[in-house]
């Protein structure tokens, strides 16, 4: 009896060890999705063509999506985008890229892009703002799983005015082409984004 007792004992404390294991080596990045094999033509906010993520290649790439109207969450995302660049410019990483892409192409054009960086500053040497077409686009937000629902539209001075009820979210890219974390953008974590990447370099 006494003998069975501690085999179970022992039984029980192999699993407890091998949990521990199991846990101690659980990753922090809870996303490795490949998106090497796809390619989608934009433009940057000096209208310079871009194929993202190829021309990205071999860089870790922090991405955001946003449309410059709007009022709350897209600002937000953006200045926390440009809190990682300073914290990782200010450790001497500046091989880091990051990228907004707008989903209301419609509106957001290149001179307006190139008008939204310049009035919040942005280091633009590592910080590109991305625009295309409708279709360029709608088929790069199904593959980073983006959902953007317009309101409804009034006319304003003879131009359409309408909000985006939008996913709330910045990325990170590894080297190799693999989607490997998210975050809330407008609420980010500027540390554990900052910290993640030193990982992922």
């Amino acid at each position: 009896m006494k003998i069975l007792k501690l085999i179970l004992k022992l039984q029980v404390s192999i699993l407890l060890l091998l949990l521990l294991t199991v846990s101690g080596c659980k990753s922090d990045f809870e996303l490795n999705e490949n998106l090497k094999g796809f390619s989608f033509t934009l433009s940057d906010q000096d209208g310079k063509t871009v194929k993202f993520p190829a021309d990205q290649k071999d860089k870790i790439i922090v991405v955001g999506f946003i449309f410059t109207h709007c009022p709350d969450i897209c600002p937000l995302t953006v200045n926390n985008m440009q809190l990682v660049q300073n914290a990782l410019k200010t450790d001497g990483m500046d091989d880091v890229e990051f990228i907004a892409i707008s989903f209301d192409p419609e509106r957001d054009t290149v001179a307006l892009l190139k008008k939204f960086a310049a009035l919040r500053e942005i280091d633009e040497r590592n910080f590109k703002f991305l625009t295309g077409t409708r279709k360029e686009i709608d088929s790069l937000m199904s593959v980073m799983r983006i959902v953007a629902v317009t309101g409804d539209t009034t006319m304003i001075d003879g131009s359409p005015s309408y909000f985006y009820t939008h996913t709330d979210r910045i990325s990170i890219i590894d080297r190799r082409g693999f989607l490997r974390k998210e975050y809330p953008g407008s609420k980010a974590n500027i540390e554990e984004i900052v910290n993640d990447i030193k990982k992922l370099r």
